[in-house]
């Protein structure tokens, strides 16, 4: 069973304004003492101040999520596509570091970047994110995560092997106590279902795998004075090109076509669209549906969590994500999206 962090084991606990501070000065940096947290859950990230210098990025990794060498694979994707003068933010090096340890944490600095989200009905926006992709994935496709989870519908890496995604999150979801007895029934006949369906249709190859951003939505992509960038790769997983182009759909069947078109425009100028995912697209809404609740249940005991989800345990909330569930189980028997080759 998955293990869900109790108040005892609320990993940052330790981390004090004073702590930050010194974590920054220990690889030579000298701050103005000035710190601002910025939005972020699944770890702690701060804006602080440094003498008679622009602002720097620091993120505190979430204690026992992702190993040394797992989190030094995404610095390294990070580098590769900062060479190829890809929008990204890549960890700034100290003593040729990236990644540096204070106390239990392990921490990078980063330069500061603003701006906001891109329009995503603007079709121009849309077939420049999809060049950007494609650049990404040609870069992606060097060579393979050896430390990262493969997105392949199976439990990631350091969860029970033999169970889905979809089976593990449900199974957390159920042992929470967090879920309204009244929709338990339901819930739970519902991923069933749709972890059957999505077993049929989600077989990826390995061949169809490549290091992936992962989690490629609009919060992720900053837009300023014409120039976009992609922040937090903390979800870098070897999966497929799909992954990373789904999430920028929105709206109905129609709007998601045209915005598909205008993204296989761009990311066609460097290599082939790859099709044959389209039928993927719902099978990869499902999983990341039912994975997000699962951790948000995981994160509860965090602060940070209740606050930012305060309708997580309402009645509401689960009414709303049962139907959810519903509307992707007719989705999934549905035709898949599809644009002509």
């Amino acid at each position: 069973m998955t293990r869900i962090e109790t108040p005892s084991l609320h990993p940052y606990q330790s981390l004090s304004p004073d702590a930050v501070i010194d974590a920054v000065e220990s690889v030579g940096l000298l701050t103005d003492m000035r710190q601002y947290p910025l939005n972020s859950y699944e770890n702690r990230v701060y804006q602080v101040g440094i003498e008679e210098e622009t602002p720097i990025i620091v993120k505190f990794y979430r204690p026992n999520r992702w190993s040394k060498s797992a989190i030094l694979e995404e610095h390294q994707f990070l580098a590769e596509l900062a060479e190829e003068d890809l929008p990204v933010v890549a960890p700034l090096e100290f003593n040729g570091q990236t990644l540096f340890e204070y106390k239990e944490f392990y921490f990078s600095i980063s330069p500061r970047k603003s701006g906001h989200s891109p329009e995503i009905a603007n079709c121009d926006q849309l077939e420049y994110l999809g060049r950007w992709l494609a650049r990404m994935h040609q870069v992606g496709r060097d060579y393979n995560f050896q430390h990262r989870p493969i997105w392949n519908g199976q439990a990631a890496l350091g969860k029970s092997q033999d169970k889905t995604i979809i089976e593990q999150s449900c199974e957390t979801v159920l042992n929470s106590g967090l879920l309204n007895e009244d929709f338990r029934p339901a819930y739970e006949s519902l991923c069933r279902d749709l972890n059957e369906l999505v077993k049929q249709q989600y077989q990826p190859a390995m061949s169809d795998t490549l290091r992936i951003h992962g989690d490629c939505h609009v919060g992720n992509l900053l837009w300023r004075d014409e120039q976009l960038y992609v922040v937090d790769f903390d979800d870098c997983v070897q999966g497929p090109a799909m992954q990373d182009i789904w999430m920028l759909l929105s709206g109905e069947r129609e709007e998601q076509l045209q915005q598909l078109e205008a993204i296989r425009k761009g990311y066609e100028v460097f290599q082939p669209f790859p099709y044959h995912q389209l039928k993927w697209i719902e099978c990869l809404r499902t999983i990341r549906l039912i994975k997000h609740t699962a951790w948000v249940v995981e994160r509860w005991s965090d602060p940070a969590f209740p606050l930012a989800f305060p309708w997580f345990t309402g009645v509401r909330y689960w009414s709303e994500h049962v139907l959810s569930l519903r509307e992707q189980l007719s989705a999934l028997q549905e035709e898949p999206l599809y644009i002509p080759n």
